[in-house]
């Protein structure tokens, strides 16, 4: 839980969100048991008002430098505004299966 804990603390200390969840989806592909290599990020920020979602990403991109360089695999992301979130009713699709990689893929 080390990586999830970093990617967590520094979302919360560099965008301020007013919601975020931080999911490792390791075990839906074809990684040991206990990995923390694919992760999805959804996260509700004012600092994301104005800007399209390119670079929304780019700035989540940015602060997690360091762990798309080192530990993080994949990253899935949704980044919105307060608005947008109560506009989804503070829904998000949940991911799909992994269908690759593995021995019965």
């Amino acid at each position: 839980m080390i990586v999830q804990q970093g990617i967590t603390e520094k979302l919360q200390s560099a965008l301020t969100p007013s919601h975020l969840d931080v999911i490792n989806e390791s075990h839906m592909h074809n990684v040991p048991p206990g990995s923390e290599s694919h992760f999805k990020v959804v996260i509700v920020s004012d600092q994301f008002d104005g800007l399209p979602r390119i670079k929304r990403h780019q700035t989540v991109n940015g602060v997690l430098s360091k762990e798309l360089r080192e530990d993080i695999h994949a990253l899935s992301m949704t980044t919105l505004t307060p608005a947008e979130w109560i506009k989804r009713g503070g829904k998000v699709l949940d991911s799909p299966q992994c269908h690759g990689g593995g021995e019965n893929s």
